[in-house]
């Protein structure tokens, strides 16, 4: 086993350490591509979804690209990653880097031309996720083959700060270009944007993937099936997995946002849009603060305690009835989740070998793709048979409690070593 060195992270670092940006020009470049790329995506999202309810007046019709995109996501999430484990990485994610990047401008043309057939739209939006799903394995697989082994954290930290961005700032530009300019300057935009990740990937050196000596016929024989095997024999990579849907399922409040700011607060849709937020500023300024994640070698443990705090944040927002107390609780729900979703990413790169990392990245996004959805379903029915205080708060208490049962059940998770990582 290759030694570790003892990361180099000062004692005092409070902010988002750097480093490696500083060290790595491809990491850099790959970066900044996605991140001026997820704004563009999150300003489409924002202009589908208004332009979906523009031409049919349907709320079941927006909900719908949902759906659109969900499906997608969890088929080809799993095979992209058995894919990225087969094929030179570097090429996977440009080609499919190119094809939102069509789809992009295809979303152009459908506007120009005057088009108004809702389901074109919902046919994009669908690839579009095929794309992500075959994007999102190779570039994160990539990211171990570019950083040591003790800048993981610190990457995982800044592509956290990449995609929360493009969930705050893209709707909020996407709503002000469609309201000023159109739906078609909105596409445009998003995709001028993806030229920055189709640069960054077109300089990264080829990435296969590394399977020793006499593999090169072995590359034809990557499956699904494969990694879903090997996750099977890793208890430490599962339980990543297992901590991630309990907070995701069983204490995610976020179907009940509108109710609850009615309810709790006497607000309107302004108050759900601030509920919606709080969460993602939180999980923003987590990775803004993030400098300390690096000094953390029990990743494990770290992990059992970010969840247990989400569930704690969300049980107590159950219980507030003023407003500004209930978003400081949200955001304190969105620290933790950053902090969670950290040392997991960090995980699954540091614990895997590199020819499973792909399909175990596939199944990251599975999980992270289909459990807010059940947490959707499950807090929506809890609300409508006992009430949406019986929901959230019992939500994060039984989050809570099965963290502390999957510890007792699984006690060699907590003791994970990042100087020494243990599938």
């Amino acid at each position: 086993m290759t030694e570790t060195t003892e990361p180099d992270v000062p004692r005092t670092r409070i902010l988002a350490d750097l480093t490696p940006l500083r060290t790595s020009p491809d990491y850099r470049r790959l970066w900044f591509g996605n991140t001026v790329s997820w704004v563009g995506q999150g300003m489409t999202a924002l202009a589908v979804s208004l332009q979906v309810y523009d031409l049919t007046g349907s709320a079941f019709s927006v909900g719908l690209i949902g759906f659109c995109s969900f499906v997608p996501l969890v088929v080809f999430g799993l095979y992209g990653g058995a894919i990225a484990d087969t094929v030179d990485r570097r090429k996977l994610g440009l080609v499919s880097a190119f094809g939102s990047f069509a789809l992009s401008v295809a979303l152009v043309a459908i506007t120009v031309a005057g088009v108004e057939q809702v389901g074109l739209l919902y046919g994009v939006v669908a690839l579009q996720a095929v794309c992500f799903a075959l994007n999102s394995p190779a570039r994160s697989s990539m990211i171990a083959r570019l950083l040591p082994a003790e800048q993981l954290p610190a990457a995982n930290a800044l592509n956290s700060m990449t995609s929360t961005t493009g969930g705050l700032v893209g709707p909020m530009l996407g709503g002000l270009i469609v309201g000023w300019w159109g739906y078609r300057a909105a596409y445009g935009v998003d995709a001028v944007t993806f030229t920055a990740s189709l640069y960054a990937m077109w300089r990264l050196p080829a990435m296969l993937p590394d399977r020793g000596e006499g593999a090169a016929g072995a590359a034809k024989r990557a499956s699904v099936m494969d990694g879903l095997r090997f996750l099977g024999t890793r208890p430490n990579l599962r339980m990543t997995f297992f901590t991630d849907m309990c907070a995701m399922v069983l204490a995610n409040p976020r179907a009940l946002f509108p109710v609850v700011a009615v309810l709790w607060y006497g607000g309107d849709a302004k108050t759900t849009g601030l509920l919606v937020a709080a969460p993602a500023l939180g999980a923003l300024l987590g990775g803004v603060f993030s400098g300390w994640l690096g000094r953390i070698r029990r990743h494990g443990l770290a992990v059992l305690f970010a969840v247990a705090s989400w569930g704690t944040a969300v049980a107590v927002f159950g219980l507030t009835r003023q407003l500004w107390l209930g978003l400081v609780f949200l955001a304190l729900a969105g620290a933790a989740d950053t902090t969670s979703m950290v040392f997991r990413n960090t995980m699954l790169q540091a614990a895997v070998p590199d020819e499973m990392r792909g399909r175990l990245q596939g199944v990251f996004i599975v999980v992270v793709a289909g459990g807010p959805r059940l947490g959707d379903f499950l807090a929506g029915s809890v609300a409508d048979l006992a009430s949406p205080t019986a929901a959230v708060t019992g939500g994060g208490i039984v989050c809570v409690a099965a963290v502390l049962l999957l510890a007792l059940r699984w006690p060699r998770f907590a003791r994970y070593d990042a100087h020494d990582p243990e599938a």
